[in-house]
């Protein structure tokens, strides 16, 4: 079974393409891409491809790390 599907802001291109049945190395990725944008942030247009399971890791990193504060914060 393919699935595949996409998501796209004013700076970048996220997507996902999964085969289930497929079992050869570059079958399910991920892919984060910019789009272009000239101004500040990026300029010209990158790829990164992530295997399934590098997107995972990444999503946990993240999750872990942008989680919301529930007290006050001290200094």
């Amino acid at each position: 079974m393919k699935y595949s599907k996409t998501k796209s802001t004013k700076r970048f291109t996220f997507g996902v393409q999964r085969n289930s049945t497929a079992h050869k190395a570059g079958s399910n990725i991920v892919t984060i891409a910019t789009n272009g944008d000239t101004d500040r942030y990026s300029y010209g247009t990158t790829q990164l491809n992530l295997t399934v399971r590098e997107a995972q890791a990444l999503n946990s990193f993240l999750n872990e790390q942008l989680q919301v504060d529930e007290g006050p914060v001290s200094v």
